[in-house]
């Protein structure tokens, strides 16, 4: 367990370091993101994001396991 939680701190770390990088990869503006912008109101919910993030790292995963 403290192995996994170290690993995932440095993941995190290594995103914020690298978010200017990849902030340009357009994550988070993908087609099929929903964007509700209203006068006094707004709502985002990045649901292709999701998608596309979870198969990366279930990819990434599978290959870590063989």
């Amino acid at each position: 367990m403290q192995r996994i939680l170290i690993i995932t701190g440095i993941l995190v770390l290594a995103a914020g370091l690298l978010w200017p990088w990849i902030s340009k990869l357009g994550l988070g503006r993908l087609p099929g993101d929903i964007v509700i912008q209203r006068e006094g109101f707004s709502f985002y919910f990045p649901i292709t994001t999701c998608i596309v993030v979870s198969v990366v790292i279930t990819i990434i995963f599978w290959l870590f396991r063989k």
